[in-house]
């Protein structure tokens, strides 16, 4: 018997209740996708602490994937871009390390207002990127187990 995916999901949380919606995507359409599969939720301060706990889980060989979401906003002083990058390019490291896939779902808007319009389009958006992020995740493991088998891909 094949065990089903197991999967973690890192959050992010300054604006939780966007990023949150991510997460409810993400678990939605995995239920979709792959009704035995699995998901562990982890919550950390901001989107500059994921790369390392995505690392850290990625080393355990428990996950078949890691996605990560966070809402890095532009505080009109530049420092979203450095933090953005930063974070994409860990995320990226963290996977070229360790074999395990790793799907980023965070954005960063610019002009981004926490009330009114933007805050209701981007709480929509989450929902959509994390299904998205589901989408990709299930593509992958599926590939890993069709060119390396169930024992690699629940470890790599």
């Amino acid at each position: 018997m094949t065990k089903s995916p197991n999967f973690a999901f890192i959050k992010a949380r300054w604006h939780a209740e966007i990023v949150d919606q991510a997460f409810a995507g993400f678990t939605e359409r995995l239920a979709e996708l792959l009704p035995g599969a699995e998901v562990e939720s982890f919550d950390v301060p901001g989107a500059f602490e994921m790369p390392l706990l995505a690392r850290k889980l990625a080393e355990t060989s428990r996950f078949d994937g890691i996605a990560a979401a966070a809402l890095v906003v532009d505080g009109g002083i530049y420092r979203h871009d450095f933090v953005a990058q930063a974070v994409v390019s860990g995320l990226m490291e963290a996977q070229m390390s360790t074999g395990v896939p790793v799907f980023s779902v965070s954005l960063t808007p610019h002009h981004f207002q926490p009330k009114g319009e933007h805050e209701s389009f981007y709480h929509a958006h989450f929902v959509h990127k994390g299904r998205e992020a589901a989408d990709a995740a299930v593509q992958v493991s599926k590939l890993n187990t069709q060119l390396f088998g169930p024992a690699v891909s629940a470890a790599a």
